[in-house]
């Protein structure tokens, strides 16, 4: 895992990149924003989904919700990078508008996108 954060208009960003899945389940997901925290000071962090479990994005495994609740309730706002088109489900594009409505978790095609809707979140 390789972290880099950058500085933008006052809200600072931890920019974690990753050729392993670094979220799997629930613990996993907490030692990450407790790594990520503690490395950086960040509380706005970009991944790629990639770096994310599969289980993640079937919503019927409620992985989901339980991870993203953790980063909500340790007030982390998480930005997830990359193509979502893959995916057929209604229930899941649903979950990605709704989420992209929001000020803490977002979906973005791309890493500048993500900087932009952190930093607007901020």
């Amino acid at each position: 895992m390789e972290i880099k954060t950058i500085k933008k208009n006052d809200v600072e960003i931890a920019i974690v990149n990753s050729n392993e899945i670094l979220i799997t389940d629930v613990q996993s997901a907490l030692d990450f924003i407790a790594t990520v925290n503690f490395e950086t000071g960040c509380n706005s962090i970009i991944l790629n989904k990639s770096a994310i479990c599969e289980d993640f994005f079937h919503l019927k495994t409620r992985l989901a919700g339980e991870i993203l609740q953790k980063f909500i309730n340790y007030r982390m706002k998480l930005a997830i990078v990359g193509d979502f088109s893959m995916y057929s489900s209604k229930s899941l594009k649903d979950f990605i508008y709704e989420s992209n409505k929001g000020k803490a978790i977002f979906f973005m095609f791309n890493e500048k996108e993500a900087v932009e809707k952190l930093i607007l979140a901020s």
